[in-house]
């Protein structure tokens, strides 16, 4: 399931809450982040056959991720704790052949992770949401942008994210359920 909300259009039923961070399964948006002043947003979710710690221990090991997830090229990680992510750890990356800086916001493990990056023109905030289910884990991840690219762009960038997360929540599964197969 997956969503980029063109502006003025509609949030789902009960996104509202999501938005404002008051639900167990909502980003916590900082203040300038918050979906509803960002021109791009998007919010895609996926049940994977894998306790959460499994799921966790695959997004936070950051340098790992270009060995599973397709649309990431390299990443460094250049201050903050290591290996797994945790608050404070700042990395570079590339996400679909963009170079980004990222800084760890929040991280609860093993139910909640968010970080802001930045780069071409771009400002974005990323969250991570991950709820225990009887099969697995349910995976949510949300993410706004902002700045001169997003506002100018956003016909472009709404489809493309969504499209980058659907790849990474497949991606994710496919290596998290790869032990229980």
């Amino acid at each position: 399931m997956s969503a980029a909300y063109p502006e003025g259009a509609g949030y789902p039923e009960g996104a509202a809450a999501a938005r404002a961070g008051t639900t167990p399964l909502a980003v916590r948006w900082p203040d300038e982040a918050r979906p509803e002043v960002s021109p791009v947003y998007g919010r895609t979710e996926i049940e994977i056959a894998a306790p959460p710690d499994v799921v966790w221990r695959h997004l936070v090991r950051a340098e790992a991720w270009p060995e599973w997830f397709a649309d990431c090229g390299s990443v460094r990680i250049e201050a903050g704790p290591r290996p797994d992510l945790a608050v404070g750890t700042r990395f570079r990356w590339t996400v679909m052949r963009v170079p980004v800086v990222t800084t760890v916001e929040e991280c609860e493990p093993p139910l909640r992770l968010a970080w802001s990056g930045s780069g071409l023109g771009a400002r974005a905030y990323h969250g991570w949401i991950l709820a225990p289910t009887a099969t697995g884990t349910r995976v949510i991840t949300e993410e706004t942008q902002r700045g001169v690219g997003p506002s100018l762009l956003r016909w472009l960038l709404r489809p493309l994210l969504a499209y980058s997360q659907r790849r990474w929540l497949a991606d994710l599964a496919r290596v998290s359920t790869a032990l229980f197969r």
